[in-house]
């Protein structure tokens, strides 16, 4: 079977002549269905770049994405749009909740705008939310529930269309220690009770610890990869501590 996610000799330049500079420079690299994948790297090694080349935000100078075996580096601007609503999923720092919405008016939102079968949605609602123990707080308003629901409101959102991708750019970066552990537990619930595919873009190493396998970002090609296996959290932690050493960066976070 061809991996859900491949990148092929991917590039992307800005500026021209003597000004030009490789954000990204010939990365390849697969990602199979059900994998939890982090991408690291200092600041300026091309991981945020990367994850915008993705997700379709940023298109890329070179080489090929596919999706579910779909070039989507091909695909027209109306198709894109589209493709973005059926297939991927994102995850933010900030919720990016409304407030004027109840916690599953906020989640059904996602399936509003994909146009679903308004029967479907309440059901579909209350599959995810208790699925992320949130079930019982459909009826509130955000500003009702605590910091750590709203996360969990935030992550059913991106999986209630069920998208192949979910998509995390530096999603604990805004949060303190005790906020950042709940979303990770909750992206971690994701993935292994839900099967959802995460591409996780980190400069964390503890965060970083969350994912099954790491990949190495610098001068915006890949540096190194690192699988967790059978290890621990914990050794693991310290396995992407001794890479990020070897970068000469990175956060050494001991949460």
């Amino acid at each position: 079977m061809k991996p859900l996610l491949q990148c092929e000799h991917i590039q992307k330049i800005y500026g021209n002549g003597a000004g030009v500079t490789r954000a990204l420079d010939d990365v390849s690299f697969s990602v199979e269905a059900g994998e939890f994948v982090g991408i690291m790297g200092a600041s300026g090694s091309g991981k945020t770049t990367l994850l915008h080349g993705i997700s379709t935000i940023d298109p890329v100078s070179a080489g090929a994405i596919y999706l579910d075996g779909e070039d989507i580096t091909r695909l027209p601007p109306k198709a894109l749009a589209r493709f973005r609503r059926e297939n991927l999923g994102f995850v933010f720092q900030d919720f990016q909740l409304l407030d004027t919405l109840t916690i599953g008016e906020n989640i059904a939102l996602a399936l509003t705008i994909r146009r679903a079968d308004p029967r479907t949605i309440d059901p579909q609602v209350a599959e995810i939310a208790a699925a992320l123990n949130i079930g019982d707080i459909l009826d509130k308003y955000p500003y009702q529930v605590s910091g750590g629901q709203k996360q969990r409101c935030a992550c059913a959102r991106a999986m209630v269309n069920r998208p192949k991708l979910i998509l995390a750019d530096e999603p604990t970066g805004a949060l303190d220690s005790h906020a950042a552990q709940m979303l990770l537990s909750t992206l971690e619930d994701m993935h292994r009770h839900l099967g959802a595919t995460i591409l996780l873009v980190t400069h964390d190493a503890f965060t970083a610890s969350y994912a099954q396998r790491i990949l190495f970002l610098r001068d915006g090609a890949i540096f190194s990869e690192l699988r967790r296996g059978e290890a621990s959290r914990k050794v693991f932690f310290d396995k992407i501590l001794q890479v990020l050493t070897m970068l000469g960066g990175g956060t050494t976070d001991v949460r």
